[in-house]
């Protein structure tokens, strides 16, 4: 499994993502288990450590009632 560690983008999506679940009051395992993903991939993508498809991270949004701009808002250019 490749890391991609120090990637401002994908830091900024886990924070996202973290915030949501937060906001929602979700633990990682119930979103995961709502999203059909395992427990470590989202705590991976929490951590900017996953680079995810679109269609995961539109299972992802759905969950966490949001849409996919609401997750990426904030992320650079690069």
């Amino acid at each position: 499994m490749k890391k991609f560690k120090n990637n401002a983008g994908l830091l900024k999506l886990g924070s996202n993502i973290r915030k949501q679940r937060n906001k929602l009051e979700m633990t990682q395992e119930s979103l995961s288990f709502e999203a059909g993903l395992d427990r470590s991939y989202i705590g991976g993508a929490e951590r900017g450590e996953r680079n995810l498809s679109i269609l995961t991270l539109s299972k992802i949004a759905k969950c966490l009632k949001c849409d996919i701009s609401t997750l990426t808002k904030g992320i650079p250019n690069e």
